[in-house]
């Protein structure tokens, strides 16, 4: 089987239709049609059939897309190799970090690979765990993060690793009556406007958590994903929030635990399958894992 038909085939289990799948790899939606057709062909087997106006993988093209990730990671394997021995950089690896996690690890990451013949492509993706499959379309490594409570999102197309635990923190305006305390029981917040994120994140995974824990359910005025200006916002008394430990920066902020709730975010790195037999991205992740090392012993 051809092998660029194949990464059309991988591209359209990845993206769900022919347009976008024409879209990433800069082609026509008739040509991927037809790269699709011939690769039917080879297999001697339907690989898709209609669902509406549009197509779907068949069981036997499901099947097929494992082997094609397989394929084409032996390949990029092949060019890192050929890479080194042609005294050139071993690769560009396409990273992608929600934002928090980038301003805790990015950087460090950055210096432990200078020098080492890697090139980092990074960009932030702000968006849930479930949505991390989706973004391996377009990047060779995701960092993600999710409420302790939630499962991984690891499956046989997508390889997961965990780095750390982050540990939650509730944050209060300096003149709240309980910004002294170290811990402070949900029941006593009962009556508090909470500042939190999105839906599907998190730190709101965790208030939900705390809703079905303990029956207070948090009333929640405003939702910011930006964790910099939720702590602004508290500063100045327009509200309470959860924060992750090492998100958290302001000094005028009051920072305390919730007595006797687990309250915490898992940082997972998400790959394809085998990716990290690639050198490129054996010294990413070496280096995610090393800078969370040092900056959350």
């Amino acid at each position: 089987m051809n092998v660029e038909r194949l990464r059309v085939l991988r591209e359209l289990a990845d993206r769900g239709t022919v347009g976008a799948t024409a879209e990433a790899l800069s082609m026509t939606p008739s040509a991927v049609s037809q790269q699709l057709k011939l690769l039917t062909k080879e297999a001697g087997v339907a690989l898709l059939e209609p669902d509406g106006r549009r197509v779907r993988l068949t069981a036997a093209g499901r099947a097929l897309v494992p082997h094609a990730d397989d394929v084409l990671a032996a390949l990029g394997r092949a060019s890192d190799e050929m890479a080194s021995y042609r005294g050139s950089a071993r690769g560009t690896v396409r990273l992608a970090l929600f934002p928090s996690g980038a301003a805790l690890l990015l950087p460090g990451v950055l210096d432990r690979l200078s020098g080492a013949g890697v090139v980092v492509d990074a960009r932030d993706e702000d968006v849930p765990a479930s949505s991390v499959p989706a973004l391996l379309a377009d990047y060779d490594v995701v960092l993600t993060h999710r409420d302790e409570r939630a499962p991984t999102i690891a499956s046989e197309r997508v390889e997961v690793r965990t780095l750390m635990r982050e540990p939650i923190d509730l944050v209060l305006p300096p003149s709240h009556p309980l910004a002294h305390r170290e811990s402070v029981d949900i029941e006593e917040l009962s009556d508090e406007q909470w500042i939190s994120v999105r839906g599907g994140f998190p730190v709101d995974d965790v208030l939900l958590s705390i809703a079905t824990v303990t029956g207070v359910t948090p009333r929640v005025i405003m939702r910011i994903n930006d964790f910099r200006l939720t702590e602004e916002l508290v500063a100045h008394g327009h509200g309470i929030a959860l924060m992750p430990r090492y998100a958290s920066a302001h000094p005028r902020v009051a920072k305390c635990r919730l007595a006797g709730v687990k309250a915490a975010r898992i940082y997972d790195v998400a790959t394809r399958p085998r990716a990290a037999e690639r050198p490129a991205v054996a010294a990413v992740l070496d280096a995610l894992e090393a800078q969370v090392a040092a900056v959350a012993p």
